[in-house]
């Protein structure tokens, strides 16, 4: 329960604008002001317990406590290292970022890539931070983390060896703003290793909040260099990268000085004019600093001089600084993957840049209620969470010129870095596009079945499901309502994620969340109508009283539960029978009568019917996937969340419900809301409660 309460907790913090970057989320409930303060009136340097100086910080395998990669490390403060140390030296630029042993090339790249837009980079990396001025050993940084910014706070003791910073430092030596960066995305992460591997569109989408689409250079569309300009043009973030065949090939240079499985930042792309005709040329960046192309357009090649002066001014400068031009026929030809992070409009201020319309939802699966898998498993797949978008207006200058509407979606799984060190992969994770049936437009509060779904083709999905954190896909639809299907590959897998759509016009998107609603109708039955047979039972078991007590109770219904050898049954709980004193009893003496009772044995009986027609194998049980169906013969509309709660109540280890169960869980909801609508005496969908009320209530 108290998890439940968090997770309200934490959407009423949302709803009040808590996980912007203007009021993130604090790390660890760590504050940088405060603990800053607090330095500085004790006169010591900020020591990070929640991220410490030693091995567990460092990793866990090949960095881990009794590896040779971390003999000899000593963890040391900047002013250890240097004698006039800099937090930033001159406004930071993409040469400040030299990558050390840690396998993170493509964190360098989007760093470089971060440096070019400085408004973008005071995001992440807060200004007035530094050595000289109220210096006590501690900086911060904010990062995007799966829906929300969250303030990162770092003391500055950073790994070296032999006096040197073993992961990333600039080439100056004495400015720290990219090794402080580094540490601090390792702590958001659970440790330095953690970052080994990965695309740059992560840490892209990490710096900016953006989403990120990958191109397949082989197959790129014709009207790539439009993308990409336009891309620049928008602020966002570009990287590529050559395949690694093999491991051995893995960041092998190539004989014209191009690293292979390495990550690349795309920093520009412009047309000049080369004996008569138009050449497209591209700009790269190795984040090593050093190592650049030296095939045609690279900075000492002849090309350069046989183009207009003004157009070799403006973009030609010689330096071993790890950047360079190529055209880009060559581009692709030699490299593999283009990624592009697109940016939310709350990142780019700019009026001369037009935006992306952004919309998010956070989402769950959960085994044995909202983890149905993909289409290979009809029986489950409409159990997972679904969400509604209407788009209206088409693209005013799409690419391929057809009148269509241009969307991105992204499904992210969540916290995959930091399960690393647990050694939990991954889920392969994917999505659905349907359109939605006439019937149903316009609704978004019920949650689509299979009779509605399966007779009808997706439009659109993304493609191969994969293992990583995100799923990214452009689509360009006709005008029209669509649902969107997140899922993992196979069912039952739990997960967390993060569902975001882009629209270049204005769309509409929504969860689709059923209204929850109860409309069960009340038996009315006289005590002469009572079944001779059921009032027998009741005698024998009151004895010479008239009611019977929550303990006769559970005799009664067992006894007659007893009889149904097609139901599979524990037997009433004490806790149900309760329930059932609680919802029926109408005098409050905690007992029921004869005609009390015989109304809940027509509730029993209405019950049973609907468990036997869900139950379609006979097993005496029934799916908790076939609960949301249960629940609606019965009169009761339910959301995820709610039958999320359900079966975590209810369910069984093989996530399966019994009778007893099912029939418990029914009362229970009636119970709840008729508590509800009690106190909602004025219908305003919304109560209040005192601490007394809260614990009356609870404890009923």
């Amino acid at each position: 329960m108290t998890s439940i309460a968090g997770k309200l907790a934490r959407q009423n913090e949302r709803a009040e604008g808590m996980g912007t970057n203007k009021n993130a989320v604090k790390f660890c409930n760590q504050d940088y002001s405060t603990l800053k303060t607090q330095c500085l009136q004790k006169g010591r340097l900020f020591e990070d317990d929640t991220f410490p100086a030693g091995s567990s910080s460092l990793g866990f395998n090949i960095l881990g406590p009794n590896s040779s990669e971390t003999q000899g490390v000593v963890w040391k403060r900047p002013k250890e290292l240097c004698k006039n140390p800099c937090f930033i030296d001159n406004g930071a630029t993409r040469t400040d970022i030299c990558q050390g042993q840690l396998g993170d090339c493509w964190l360098m790249a989007a760093i470089a890539s971060l440096t070019l837009d400085q408004e973008i980079l005071a995001r992440v990396v807060p200004p007035g931070q530094s050595f000289q001025e109220n210096y006590a050993g501690i900086f911060h940084f904010q990062f995007w983390q799966f829906g929300d910014w969250i303030d990162v706070v770092i003391d500055d003791k950073l790994p070296t060896r032999n006096g040197k910073l073993v992961f990333v430092h600039s080439s100056q030596g004495s400015e720290f703003w990219s090794a402080l960066l580094e540490k601090a995305y390792a702590k958001l992460n659970g440790c330095y290793e953690a970052l080994s591997g990965g695309s740059a569109t992560e840490g892209f989408e990490d710096f900016t909040g953006g989403i990120s689409e990958k191109y397949e250079l082989k197959n790129a569309p014709s009207y790539l260099f439009k993308v990409i300009q336009r891309a620049l043009q928008l602020g966002s973030l570009l990287a590529c990268a050559i395949e690694a065949r093999s491991s051995n090939e893995r960041e092998a240079i190539t004989p014209l000085k191009l690293v292979k499985g390495h990550a690349y930042s795309l920093t520009a792309a412009e047309e000049v004019h080369y004996q008569g005709k138009t050449v497209e040329l591209v700009r790269l960046r190795n984040p090593w600093g050093n190592v650049e192309w030296t095939g045609p357009w690279s900075d000492s090649s002849g090309e350069w001089n046989r183009i207009l002066p003004e157009e070799k001014a403006k973009l030609v400068n010689v330096a071993e600084d790890g950047e360079f031009w190529m055209a880009f026929s060559d581009f692709l030809q030699s490299f593999a993957t283009l990624e592009i992070c697109n940016l939310t409009p709350d990142t780019l201020t700019s009026d001369k840049l037009s935006y992306w319309n952004h919309y998010q939802f956070s989402g769950q699966w959960k085994v044995g209620s909202t983890a149905g898998g993909c289409l290979n498993f009809p029986a489950t797949f409409c159990s997972n969470p679904q969400y509604a978008i209407k788009l209206e207006d088409v693209d005013d200058d799409p690419f391929d010129g057809e009148d269509r509407c241009t969307l991105l979606v992204g499904l992210m799984q969540k916290d995959g870095r930091k399960q690393k060190k647990l050694g939990i992969e991954l889920n392969y994770i994917g999505f659905t596009i349907f359109k939605v049936p006439p019937e149903f437009k316009g609704r978004t509060d019920v949650h689509l079945g299979q009779e509605v779904l399966l007779r009808n083709s997706p439009v659109a999905r993304n493609g191969s499901f994969i293992n990583a954190r995100e799923a990214c896909t452009r689509f360009h639809l006709p005008p029209g309502e669509y649902i969107i299907i997140p899922s993992t590959f196979d069912a039952n897998m739990q997960g967390s994620f993060l569902l975001r759509v882009f629209t270049e016009k204005q769309a509409i998107a929504s969860q689709v969340a059923a209204t929850i609603s109860v409309n069960v109708k009340e038996p009315k039955l006289l005590q002469s109508h009572t079944d001779p047979d059921f009032k027998t039972l009741f005698n024998q078991t009151a004895g010479n009283k008239s009611e019977v007590s929550v303990f006769q109770l559970i005799q009664v219904l067992n006894n007659i539960l007893s009889r149904r050898s097609k139901i599979k049954t524990a037997g009433f709980s004490l806790n149900t029978c309760r329930d059932i004193v609680s919802l029926l009893d109408k005098d409050g003496n905690g007992k029921l009568n004869l005609e009390e009772l015989h109304v809940l044995w027509q509730k029993i009986q209405k019950y049973l019917e609907v468990f036997q027609s869900v139950d379609t194998d006979n097993s005496g049980t029934m799916s908790t996937h076939e609960m949301r169906e249960a629940l609606a013969k019965a009169g009761f509309q339910v959301n995820n969340a709610v039958l999320q709660a359900i079966v975590s109540r209810y369910a069984g280890p093989d996530f399966s419900i019994n009778f007893d169960s099912f029939v418990s869980c029914l009362i229970r909801l009636e119970m709840l809301y008729k508590m509800f609508t009690a106190l909602d005496g004025k219908k305003t969908g919304k109560i209040e409660l005192d601490m007394l009320k809260w614990f009356c209530l609870a404890l009923h």
